[in-house]
């Protein structure tokens, strides 16, 4: 009974690989776009689709004629989004079917197609039921082989009847290729089909035969004894052919290293006991591995490995000065250890903590002194390190296991006295993993890194003639068993004189050679280096001001590379903008006229010293006392402290005893994105509340700093020299410090020095008198009256005709 044809208009979707028969449900992912375009049209009418498969799974954008004629009309059974861009379908298959017309190539395929029945055929012959039998037969034999779940299956081949719906089962879960399945596929008559069926499905079979056995061979030949003795001897002869020599050869190239080291008793017993150990494993194990990665980095440290030391006083101040501007203080602590060194060379090793703003010169200092005494150098950085095993390492018997950062950096510098730069130890962070500071006790300790032991050697190094140089931009973060351990010496911001300095001798000069502009080329005045200074740097350091040089560097690259390039390039004060652009900080400026209510203090960064104005208002209310700025609780308890203070000297100050209740007091401390912390602001906060109540102006060349107690004393505070260098940026003339800080003004740049004027107070009656200028009120207070009585004789003349008004 011959079928009935259908035609109609449908999506087509292109296959890579994979062949959809009639009858068969099975899934697959889409990722092509112009094939989920076509999955979405087929979705949105009747979820039918035309599956064809293409005969070059390369072609990434097939058309019609790269498709096989012959394909499958399947319904969409579900859509499932996977992660990525594909999509996941299932689809069951429903009639062959031919391309009739193609009708789009995008933005997807579509095509008129036909259905394609099958031819008619006797379905009671003998030959018939040959072919369906064997067909189930070698199915069974298949499943056996491939070792897959496919009871449902051969059921379903063992219930039918018909030829062609047989071919089509068996071929769908067959494991031969597209392109033989295409054959089954491209078959009308159900007994033929059947048969090409039956011969691939045979041919099949013989292939998985041969690979069982293949595999039975492989596991019943090689047994575990024979299969290491295999790959042994193939090893000694890679190992000849390469000219490596023999295990026997490494056992004896391990115990002459061993006898050669000039190391302990105790410490040539362990590495023996670890090379008898490496002797028994076979050279293939994992054992063996581990010892001879343990054997290869014990054997590699330098064990009484020394360089010379050069303890020559005048070539170590010879070359401090050749690489750093400045710095007194810290090459003059540095020339006393290597004296000390020259007259006992028996001293242990040093440890000295470099302390001070980034961009100062802490790191190179370190290198400079490698260079001066002739040590080698290594350098560990510390910032972000948790894990104590960083330092000590880890046991040799985890995965991966290796020494810790400290032996590591002995055998990089390749002696046992070399110079060890810790740097950023302010930055160790500890968590689950362990402390690392609590690590470094034993290693900056004198008197316990003689014998230093890390978990990956087991034995003890001796540390004791290393000479440590840490550094740190804030020694309050670091632990204070480990910074008991260290002599700290402070490196302070670089004044503007020091920094115009460090720009002529070494900053340009370096930079100049690095962009490839030579001296005849460039010329940079010292009025554009101030300029960049004051106006496009503000740091304790050079770091920015580098920056900033090597941007003019570029700029003058360029222009000395066009095509009206000038013979010189001159960079002045007047024309910085045009290799900079617009200044970005304006310098500092005093307010115009002394004000009322607004002083100016000094506070201390990371960055160096800035100033730090205080805002004072008052105004009738209910007695509220408000604080903005982004205050700390240090701060604010100055504040309170300050208010105490004024209460208590309400009278002499001639404020009105109630004016805690009466009045409301607003202090503000300007840029407040900034946070704001520290006691060094009680004085200069006193100094605006009172200004506030009374109304007495503050001498705008004035700037404080000092901490205040509730009976008015004025107690120390730190960062005195960068303070001072802010109020002299500033423009400020006089500067009010506590008394006890009088030792620190040795401390300070003579340059400095020469300019301020500093008073020195214990008491905040000596700050009021200093920076408030009384007289001012009767000034104003005449002033006012002044003002008054002319405009009332204004308005007298103009109540009378022809007077003339002369002001």
């Amino acid at each position: 009974m011959s079928e009935q044809i259908i035609t109609e208009s449908i999506p087509v979707l292109a296959l890579r690989g994979l062949t959809v028969f009639p009858h068969a449900t099975m899934h697959f992912d889409v990722g092509r776009e112009k094939s989920i375009r076509a999955l979405d049209k087929a979705m949105a009418k009747d979820q039918h689709v035309f599956l064809v498969t293409q005969r070059d799974i390369l072609q990434d954008d097939p058309a019609f004629s790269d498709l096989y004629p012959i394909g499958t009309v399947a319904q969409v059974r579900q859509v499932l989004k996977i992660p990525g861009d594909s999509i996941r379908i299932l689809v069951k298959g429903e009639y062959r079917a031919r391309v009739v017309q193609a009708q789009q190539n995008a933005p997807y395929l579509r095509a008129r197609i036909e259905s394609v029945p099958d031819r008619n055929f006797t379905a009671t012959t003998a030959r018939v039921e040959a072919l369906t039998r064997q067909s189930a037969q070698l199915f069974d034999e298949f499943c056996e082989l491939s070792q897959r779940p496919l009871q449902d299956t051969m059921l379903k081949i063992l219930a039918s009847n018909d030829p062609g719906y047989i071919a089509d089962l068996v071929t769908q879960v067959a494991t031969y290729s597209y392109s033989e399945k295409m054959r089954v596929l491209e078959q009308t008559h159900p007994v033929k089909r059947l048969e090409i069926a039956n011969k691939l499905l045979a041919r099949e079979l013989e292939v998985l035969r041969l690979e069982n056995q293949m595999q039975e061979m492989t596991q019943q030949n090689i047994e575990k004894g024979q299969r290491d003795y295999y790959l042994r001897e193939q090893l000694k002869v890679i190992r000849s052919e390469l000219g490596e020599g023999d295990e026997d050869e490494d056992i004896e190239r391990y115990r002459e290293k061993i006898d050669s080291l000039r190391i302990a008793d105790s410490v040539r017993e362990k590495f023996n006991k670890e090379l008898q150990r490496l002797m028994k494993q076979s050279y293939g194990s994992s054992e063996s591995s581990v010892i001879r990665n343990y054997l290869d980095i014990a054997l590699e440290l330098p064990w009484g490995v020394r360089t010379k030391e050069r303890c020559d006083i005048k070539a170590a101040r010879r070359i401090l000065d050749e690489d750093h501007f400045g710095l007194e203080k810290v090459k003059e602590r540095i020339l006393e250890v290597l004296a000390v060194k020259q007259l006992a060379p028996k001293s242990g090793g040093q440890i000295i903590c470099l302390v001070g703003p980034p961009g100062v010169g802490k790191t190179s200092i370190a290198m400079s002194v490698a260079r001066a005494l002739g040590r080698k150098l290594a350098r560990i950085s510390l910032g972000g390190i948790h894990d104590e095993a960083e330092i000590r390492g880890h046991r040799k018997t985890y995965i991966g296991a290796m020494p810790g950062r400290i032996i590591n950096a002995v055998s990089h510098a390749g002696s046992c006295n070399p110079l060890l730069l810790l740097d950023e130890i302010d930055k160790i962070g500890n968590d689950f993993h362990g402390d690392p500071s609590a690590a470094l006790l034993e290693v900056l300790d004198s008197e316990q890194n003689s014998s230093f032991r890390d978990n990956y050697l087991e034995v003890p190094f001796d540390l004791s003639e290393c000479m440590f140089i840490t550094t740190a931009n804030n020694a309050d973060t670091i632990a204070r068993p480990l910074l008991d351990r260290m002599e700290l010496i402070e490196l302070s911001s670089y004044t503007d004189e020091e920094k115009l300095m460090i720009a002529k001798r070494h900053l340009l000069p370096k930079q100049m050679k690095k962009h490839g502009v030579k001296r005849t080329q460039l010329r940079i005045t010292d009025d554009a280096l101030r300029e960049v200074i004051h106006c496009y740097t503000r740091e304790s350091g050079v770091r920015n001001f580098e920056r900033e040089l090597a941007a003019i560097c570029r700029k003058c690259a360029m222009q000395l590379l066009s095509d009206d390039a000038p013979k010189r390039i001159n960079v002045t004060g007047n024309n910085i903008e045009e290799f900079l652009g617009a200044r970005k900080i304006m310098p500092d400026k005093l307010p115009a006229s002394d004000p009322v209510g607004l002083v100016t203090g000094l506070a201390w960064t990371a960055v160096g010293g800035e100033t730090l104005e205080v805002e004072c208002n008052v105004v009738e209310g209910s007695g509220k006392l408000d604080l903005t700025g982004n205050l700390g609780d240090v701060m604010k308890e100055s504040v309170h402290a300050a208010m105490s203070y004024i209460r208590s000297r309400a009278d002499s100050l001639h404020i009105v005893q109630d004016f805690y209740k009466t009045k409301d007091i607003h202090v503000h401390f300007p840029e407040g994105a900034i946070p704001k912390d520290g006691p060094s602001a009680g004085i200069t906060v006193c100094t605006a509340m009172v200004s506030a109540l009374t109304g007495a102006r503050v001498r705008r060349d004035i700037a404080m700093t000092g901490e205040i107690s509730i009976r008015g004393r004025v107690l120390p505070i730190g960062g005195l020299k960068e303070k001072t260098m802010a109020a002299l940026r500033h423009g400020v003339k006089t500067v009010i410090i506590p008394q006890e800080n009088e030792k620190d003004l040795q401390e300070i740049d003579q340059t400095v020095r020469r300019a301020l004027n500093f008073i020195l107070v214990d008491h905040v009656d000596a700050v009021i008198d200093a920076a408030l200028d009384f007289a001012s009120l009767n000034r104003d207070s005449q002033a006012q009256k002044e003002d008054t009585q002319e405009i009332t004789v204004t308005h007298e003349a103009i109540s009378q005709p022809n007077t003339v008004i002369r002001q």
